[in-house]
C-alpha cells in the first residue's frame, strides 16, 4: 500500500495506530518497523489479521507499507482496501515477488540482529515480531534468497514447525484460528499482542471494542491447548463445542494439529476436565494460560 495518503487510508480501517510507522518529526530509528493490527466489520469483528510493515526510509520519502496476511484472503483484503480508498492518493498492489520467514529463537539464539546487518541487500525487513517476543523475528527476502546466508547457522524447519511454535504459545493467526465475522479482537488476545491502539480516533468496528475494553469484563479468552492423544486430521468441524465433565459448553475449538491447538475458553472453565467431542468420541485436554500474557496486577 504506497502513496501519500497509504497510512491514512490504514489508519480509518485498522485497530493499532498506523500513524506510528510514519510519524513526522521522529527520528527514522524510533520509528517502529512493524505493527500488528486487526481490520474490523462494522460490528467490530474481526475480518482480517495483519502485520504492517515500513518500506520507506525516513518521513520525508512517500509512505510505503507492507501488508502480510493470510494468503488466502489475499483477493478479499485487496477489496477491502480498493473499496474504502474511495479518492485517496494510494497504490494497492500485491508483491508477490517477495518470500516470508519466521525466524524463531532456537535455544542458542545470540545475536541475530548483528549477524543480519551484513547482508542486507538480500533481506528486505528483519524486525522482530510485533506481536510477541516468543514469536522471534520475521524475515521479508526476494524470492529464492539464501537463508543460511542471510542467517549463519539457521536451519530451515516446515511449516508445521511453526504452527506447532504458535499453538504452544496460543498465537492466533490466519483465518481458521480468527474466522472473518466471528472473532471478536479483545477475546483474540489483541491488545495482549501489541495489536490496539484505544487513543487513536475511529476506524471501523471501533465502537464495541472500545465498550468491551472500558467495561473492562473479558469472560472468554483464545488459549493453548494440549490433547490426551494427537487429534486426527480434517474430521473435527470448525467450532466444536468444548465440554466441562457436567457436559456443559466451556468454549469452541478453533484450530490446531498434533496434540497442539488453540480454542476459545471460558476462563472460568481453565481449570476444570474439558473435552472436546470428535464423532463422538471424548479427547481429554488441557488448557493453560501463556507466559507472555502480562501478569495480573494485585491490587
Amino acid at each position: 500500500v504506497r502513496g501519500a495518503e497509504a497510512a491514512l487510508l490504514l489508519q480509518g480501517l485498522l485497530t493499532n495506530d498506523v500513524t506510528r510507522l510514519v510519524a513526522g518529526d521522529a527520528p527514522p530509528a524510533a520509528l517502529p518497523r512493524a505493527l500488528y493490527a486487526h481490520a474490523l466489520n462494522v460490528q467490530g469483528r474481526c475480518l482480517y489479521d495483519l502485520i504492517l510493515y515500513r518500506l520507506h526510509e525516513s518521513p520525508e520519502e512517500e509512505p510505503h507499507i507492507l501488508l502480510e496476511c493470510d494468503s488466502g484472503v489475499l483477493d478479499a483484503i485487496q477489496k477491502h482496501l480498493k473499496l474504502y480508498k474511495i479518492r485517496r492518493k494510494v497504490n494497492i498492489t500485491p508483491c508477490l515477488d517477495l518470500s516470508l520467514w519466521a525466524v524463531i529463537p532456537g535455544e542458542r539464539a545470540g545475536d541475530i540482529a548483528g549477524s543480519l546487518a551484513k547482508c542486507a541487500d538480500q533481506a528486505l525487513i528483519l524486525t522482530p515480531d510485533p506481536r510477541t517476543e516468543v514469536m522471534g523475528w520475521r524475515l521479508i527476502t526476494k524470492k529464492g534468497a539464501n537463508l543460511s546466508e542471510i542467517i549463519p547457522g539457521s536451519h530451515i524447519g516446515n511449516i508445521q514447525d511453526y504452527h506447532r511454535h504458535r499453538y504452544k504459545q496460543g498465537i492466533p493467526e490466519g483465518v481458521k484460528d480468527l474466522p472473518p465475522g466471528v472473532a471478536l479482537p479483545l477475546e483474540s488476545n489483541l491488545a495482549y499482542m501489541n495489536g490496539i491502539s484505544f487513543t487513536k480516533g475511529c476506524y471501523i468496528g471501533q465502537e464495541l471494542t472500545a465498550r468491551t475494553h472500558h467495561m473492562g469484563v473479558i469472560r472468554k479468552r483464545l488459549l493453548p491447548v494440549h490433547f490426551s492423544a494427537p487429534l486426527p486430521k480434517d474430521s473435527i468441524p470448525e467450532g466444536a463445542e468444548i465440554l466441562t465433565e457436567s457436559g456443559k459448553s466451556a468454549g469452541k475449538f478453533r484450530a490446531g494439529g498434533g496434540e497442539l491447538g488453540i480454542a476459545l475458553l471460558r476462563l472460568a472453565n481453565i481449570n476444570d476436565l474439558l473435552s472436546l467431542n470428535i464423532a463422538g468420541d471424548k479427547v481429554k485436554l488441557t488448557a493453560s494460560i501463556p507466559e507472555w500474557w502480562p501478569k495480573p496486577t494485585s491490587k
